[in-house]
C-alpha cells in the first residue's frame, strides 16, 4: 500500500534516518492543549451543548486555534448563533416597522413613490418572514430556534438538553435587545421627526413610535381577546414546525419534512401569520422578540407607558376578574406547548416525545428508573 509522502516521516539510515521535526500546526497535541480541550468540553457538556462543536476537523490545525478567543468561541458556538439569528430577525423585523410607520410622516410622505410613504402593512409581513427565514440560515448550528418558547418545546418534546434553555433563552433576548438598539440608532432622526425632538410615546397615541419596537393591542380588544390572538398564532407556529421538521411527514414531492427548505417554509408562515393574525396584537408569539426590544425603549426614553399600555398588555392579563397580570410567557409558551402537543398527539410517532410514551409522559416522572430497566432489556 502507497503511503503519502511527508517531509516529517523518518526515512531509512545515516543522518537522513533522522526524523525532522515534526511542524508544530501536525504535531500530536501537548497537555496544554489536552487540558484546554478537557475545560472547552466542560463547559460544552455543563451549559447542554454537545462536547464536540460542530465545526470542520480543519479547525484543530489552523495557525491559530490555541487562541483564548478562538477557544471562546468555539466553546460557545451555538449561543453566538442564536443570538446573531435573532438579532437578524429582528433587524429585519422592527426596520420594516420603523420603515413603514416613519415614512408616513407628513413631510416625507409626499416624497415616497405614490405620495402615501415607503411600504404597507404587507411591507412588515415581508420583513419580519425574510427577518426569521435569514436569521435561521445564521443559526443553523444552533437549531435555528430564536424563539425560547419554540426551544421550551423541542425541550419538552424533541430532547432538547433542558441544560441549554437558560443560555438559549439569554441569548435571543441579548439579540432582540441590540437589534432594537440599531434600528433605534439608524431611525433617530426620523422619529424626532415624526413625534418632534425628544418626543417618544406608545400607542394609542396617534403619533406614537414605540410600536416599532414591541408590540401594542388595539384599544378595543379585551384582555381575553389579547391572549387568545396571541395564544391562536402560538399554536398555529409550533404546530406547523413541528410538521416542517418531522422526517416521517412526507410533505411536497413526497418528501420527508421540509429538509433544506426549511427557512424559506418559515418565510411563508411568518408572513400567513401576520398577514392573517397581525392586526390585532401585532403577533409578537416570541418573548425575545418583543421583551427585548421593549426593554429597549424604555431604557431610551419611551418611559414606563411600555409595560402599563393596552391594561399592561405586556403582562398578557389571564385573570382578567381580579386584573392580576400574568407573565407575557404565558400566551407564547402556553400556545406552542399546545400545538405541539397537537402535533403529537394526531399525528407525530418518534419515540423521542413523550406524548408516546406510557401515560403520555407522566411515567417518565413518577416510574423513571422503570422506563431505564425497560429499555436497557430492550436494548439487550
Amino acid at each position: 500500500m502507497e503511503i503519502e509522502n511527508h517531509d516529517w516521516l523518518p526515512t531509512a539510515g545515516g543522518e537522513e534516518g533522522k526524523s525532522k521535526e515534526i511542524p508544530s500546526n501536525l504535531a500530536p497535541p501537548q497537555e496544554g492543549s489536552r487540558r484546554r480541550a478537557d475545560t472547552m468540553s466542560s463547559v460544552r457538556s455543563y451549559m447542554g451543548l454537545k462536547p464536540e462543536a460542530p465545526i470542520d476537523e480543519e479547525h484543530e490545525h489552523l495557525e491559530h486555534h490555541e487562541l483564548l478567543w478562538s477557544r471562546t468561541r468555539l466553546a460557545l458556538r451555538e449561543p453566538f448563533a442564536e443570538f446573531f439569528g435573532t438579532f437578524i430577525m429582528v433587524l429585519f423585523g422592527d426596520g420594516s416597522v420603523a420603515q413603514v410607520l416613519l415614512s408616513a410622516s407628513n413631510t416625507t410622505s409626499t416624497i415616497a413613490p405614490g405620495g402615501n410613504g415607503y411600504g404597507s402593512y404587507q411591507s412588515i409581513s415581508w420583513g419580519w418572514g425574510i427577518g426569521v427565514m435569514l436569521g435561521i440560515y445564521v443559526a443553523g448550528d444552533s437549531g435555528g430556534f430564536l424563539n425560547p418558547a419554540i426551544t421550551f418545546c423541542f425541550c419538552l418534546y424533541r430532547g432538547l438538553p433542558w441544560r441549554r434553555f437558560p443560555i438559549y433563552f439569554l441569548a435571543q433576548f441579548l439579540g432582540g435587545f441590540v437589534g432594537a438598539g440599531v434600528i433605534y440608532a439608524n431611525y433617530i432622526n426620523a422619529i424626532n421627526n415624526y413625534e418632534g425632538h425628544n418626543i417618544r410615546t406608545v400607542p394609542p397615541s396617534k403619533t406614537a413610535t414605540g410600536g416599532v419596537f414591541c408590540t401594542y393591542p388595539q384599544a378595543f380588544l379585551t384582555k381575553t381577546s389579547q391572549f387568545f390572538s396571541e395564544f391562536i398564532t402560538a399554536t398555529i407556529l409550533m404546530f406547523v414546525i413541528f410538521a416542517l421538521k418531522d422526517e416521517s411527514n412526507r410533505g411536497a414531492m413526497g418528501k420527508t419534512g421540509a429538509g433544506p427548505f426549511f427557512p424559506l417554509a418559515l418565510f411563508f408562515l411568518i408572513f400567513g401569520l401576520g398577514a392573517c393574525f397581525g392586526f390585532e396584537t401585532g403577533y409578537a408569539i416570541n418573548l425575545a422578540r418583543d421583551f427585548g426590544p421593549r426593554l429597549m425603549s424604555y431604557a431610551v426614553g419611551y418611559g414606563h407607558e411600555v409595560w402599563s399600555a393596552g391594561g399592561y398588555y405586556f403582562w398578557i392579563p389571564v385573570r382578567t376578574l381580579r386584573r392580576r397580570p400574568s407573565s407575557l410567557m404565558v400566551a407564547s409558551f402556553l400556545g406552542c406547548t399546545f400545538g405541539g402537543f397537537l402535533y403529537d398527539l394526531f399525528i407525530y410517532t418518534g419515540p423521542e416525545s413523550p406524548i408516546n410514551t406510557p401515560w403520555m409522559g407522566l411515567k417518565q416522572l413518577t416510574q423513571p428508573q422503570n422506563l431505564i430497566r425497560q429499555k436497557e432489556k430492550s436494548a439487550v
